[in-house]
């Protein structure tokens, strides 16, 4: 590797960008390395011990304290580009320009004399709504994760002219009561400087899920829908896309042996048709199987993959994805084009079923339901999902989670917004919408059974190709869904809920209590939305 003034290059005539780091702040590191390669990269790794290797090549890493996201400090910055833009409140916290700038330069001051990392990536593979973003990393292992989790272009690096940053240095703490953050850990978002700054966790996560917001912020203004979702398409070109929260399904059923995959987690909805936004995947392992999940498995065994948090023999160096003893959320990053049946070009037309996934443990929601267009805006707004008992401490009930447009962290905008354009692309391109519920039948958690994976995937399978669309459907009587009469290898008694309770009245009871939840969390929205969303609310009486 060549060294060139403080600067170090990647073999194989790959350059780095013209623009340099003074643009923002950083005048006086040691060894600034420009976007190296995976192999490049495990070489630095393994030297600098930051983490160390399976038996099968994977990198396996320790992010200390935070094993995920730190949503609580996360701020952005009001400032008048875009503070009549920003949804302020709990998510959205606001932070003063004043404070932002000192803690930057206190930041970049920092990183005198230190070795710097630096990825020019891309997010999005539409190259019309392509963002160049520079992530600049004290930690080697931080820059592969870059690397694998954007889109790159090494032909053309000395060309790339960065139009947001990203500043991660976990070694940099904030002093709360002198910066005004919560805590010494800090995700800062500034959009008039075009920068964020991430300080005092090592969780990788944070990376990608602030480009995330960028690109929520930004593409809605442009007239692309951006979502929290996977997609994949079918030999015809019909594009399907499932919006879900943690533990509804949304990898597993997305990922079908007869279609192709166009991403498992976040793409925009352009005037040309569905697009990811990212060049790698970040699947959640904990209990991950060869039979269950073969594809996802498989990568846990490659070289360049890289593993957080993933318990391991230190003597064979195998790892144990049973073991959550660190965390229920381990984690593996690893390019997309690691697992077979992907659409390269990462792409394709609009969508014709757009699933919405929810696990519903209270055991009342249908198992799957048409939805109208209004219907539709009703629930991605609401994004509902439940805890159960023993996910977290304390919860020993069956908990109603609502996060709107089913990412609700990293929504910068009024989720009427979003709704909105979802609203318009349904209209336009004549998108079938579907609720299912992956959840609990016959009862609550604890008295019911899991809705079988079986079930589900005739569901999804006859959606997809069609059959369902041309089934009879009943409206549920208190969540107004249109319930099919019929599903293809799926028994009818299954598709009414109220049949699978032994106690009616107590179903009853559950299901105004549940339609009770949806009316009380919609009012954060209702005075953003139309009359004829507000319309369709569950009826709790």
């Amino acid at each position: 590797m060549q060294a060139i003034k403080k600067s170090v290059a990647g073999e194989h005539g790959r350059r780095h960008s013209d623009v340099g780091l003074e643009t923002v702040g950083i005048e006086a590191p040691a060894n600034v390395y420009w976007n190296l390669n995976t192999p490049e990269l495990y070489e630095i790794i393994a030297r600098r011990e930051e983490g160390v290797y399976s038996a099968h090549g994977a990198l396996l890493v320790d992010t200390g304290e935070h094993t995920g996201r730190a949503a609580k400090d996360k701020a952005i910055v009001r400032e008048p580009g875009s503070e009549d833009k920003v949804f302020w409140g709990e998510v959205n916290k606001e932070f003063s320009q004043e404070q932002f700038d000192v803690l930057r330069d206190r930041m970049m001051a920092h990183t005198e004399g230190r070795d710097l990392f630096v990825q020019d990536t891309y997010a999005g593979a539409d190259p019309r709504y392509r963002l160049p973003v520079r992530i600049i990393t004290e930690l080697a292992w931080h820059s592969l994760f870059a690397r694998t989790m954007f889109i790159n272009d090494d032909a053309h690096a000395s060309q790339h002219t960065p139009e947001f940053t990203v500043v991660n240095l976990p070694s940099f703490k904030a002093d709360p009561e002198r910066d005004g953050t919560r805590a010494e850990t800090f995700i800062l978002m500034d959009f008039s400087q075009r920068l964020v700054l991430i300080g005092g966790t090592s969780y990788a996560g944070e990376t990608k899920k602030s480009v995330f917001t960028i690109l929520n912020y930004l593409l809605p203004q442009r007239g692309v829908m951006s979502m929290h979702c996977s997609a994949n398409v079918g030999d015809a070109g019909d594009v399907a896309i499932f919006f879900g929260l943690s533990g509804t399904g949304k990898t597993t059923l997305s990922a079908d042996p007869e279609r192709q995959l166009i991403g498992d987690d976040e793409h925009g909805w352009s005037d040309d048709g569905v697009f990811n936004f990212e060049g790698g995947c970040y699947a959640k392992v904990i209990k991950l199987s060869a039979e269950a999940e073969p594809d996802i498995y498989r990568t846990t065994r490659m070289f360049g993959t890289v593993m957080e948090n993933v318990v391991f023999d230190p003597e064979t160096r195998l790892p144990d994805l049973d073991d959550a003893s660190k965390t229920e959320n381990t984690r593996a990053a690893y390019p997309l084009t690691s697992i077979p049946n992907i659409v390269p070009e990462g792409h394709a037309g609009h969508p014709r079923n757009i699933i919405m996934l929810t696990a519903d443990a209270f055991g009342v929601l249908p198992p799957v339901a048409r939805l109208s267009p209004e219907q539709a805006m009703y629930h991605f707004l609401s994004g509902y999902t439940a805890k159960v008992a023993g996910t977290e401490k304390d919860i020993t009930e069956p908990q109603a989670t609502f996060s709107t447009c089913f990412g609700a962290p990293f929504m910068v905008l009024h989720p009427g917004v979003y709704a909105d354009l979802l609203g318009r692309k349904i209209q336009e391109h004549e998108a079938a919408c579907w609720l299912v519920n992956t959840g609990w039948s016959g009862g609550p958690y604890g008295e019911g059974e899991r809705m079988k994976i079986k079930h589900t995937r005739a569901m999804i399978r006859a959606i997809l190709n069609g059959t369902l669309s041309q089934v009879e459907t009943r409206p549920d009587p208190v969540f107004g869904v249109g319930v099919p009469l019929s599903c293809p290898d799926v028994p009818e008694e299954v598709l009414t809920p109220r049949n699978t309770w032994k106690d009616k009245d107590a179903y009853d009871t559950k299901a105004r209590d549940l339609a009770r939840r949806f009316n009380e969390n919609f009012k954060n929205y209702e005075a953003g939305v139309s009359a004829g969303v507000r319309a369709v609310a569950p009826k709790s009486e």
